[in-house]
């Protein structure tokens, strides 16, 4: 499906307002095949004046994350879309950092029980490692790194991160969000992040910090003179 052809949306999928009065909508990729992520980013960008789509839907693959941050794949990964699309591209990299576990599983938290683990996998690997290393509290947080680029080369990315403090807990609760959320307890809530409704938790969440501080650039950047 070449870009060209993707028609002007809002971000949270539906007709954008810019199609009525004939105002520009500036392509953007969401770069992840992640189906939950991309539910979370159509509604954190609403507003915003981007028409976009998924690489999925361009045919467009995931590169390796050969990074050794957060930043570096995000930054990896937002190219790679951009370069594959010729449009603008925004990407995220996070993961869940334990502390009983050093920091693990960190940047590899989607690949953490293999490259083509399900979320099942990874929670299972996760439970098995925490219950070796000791008994509860299991200190936790979630971690993003989100980047913007204008083209592949852009010079000068648009990045933004947040963080997200609970615990892991050894029973799922919840049916809501993807990943670790099950067993990702917020104890100001006595409630895990699989429980919280959709916009509670973009309201609370790692990538909805890392989105909103985005977005603020995002929006300066719509205001420079030299932004076309």
């Amino acid at each position: 499906m070449p870009l060209n052809s993707v028609h002007a949306l809002r971000s949270d999928g539906g007709p954008s307002e810019a199609q009525h009065c004939d105002a520009p909508l500036e392509s953007l990729v969401i770069a992840t095949g992640n189906a939950g992520k991309l539910r979370e980013f159509r509604d954190l960008l609403a507003g915003l004046p981007f028409a976009i789509t998924a690489q999925g839907d361009l045919g467009i693959p995931s590169p390796e994350e050969t990074g050794s941050t957060f930043l570096d794949n995000a930054l990896l990964k937002a190219r790679h879309a951009a370069a594959a699309s010729g449009a603008a591209a925004i990407a995220d990299d996070s993961g869940l950092e334990v502390d009983a576990l050093g920091g693990a599983p960190g940047i590899y938290s989607a690949r953490y029980a293999g490259v083509d683990a399900k979320d099942a996998d990874n929670n299972a690997k996760l439970l098995a490692a925490l219950r070796a290393a000791g008994a509860p509290p299991w200190r936790a947080r979630y971690r993003c790194a989100l980047v913007f680029v204008a083209g592949p080369e852009d010079p000068a990315p648009l990045t933004a991160d947040g963080v997200w403090e609970g615990c892991i807990v050894e029973s799922p609760r919840g049916t809501g969000g993807f990943g670790y959320d099950p067993y990702f307890y917020l104890p100001d809530l006595q409630l895990t992040a699989a429980e919280l409704d959709p916009a509670e938790k973009n309201r609370r969440s790692h990538r909805g910090t890392a989105m909103r501080a985005l977005r603020d650039l995002l929006a300066a950047r719509e205001q420079t003179p030299s932004h076309p």
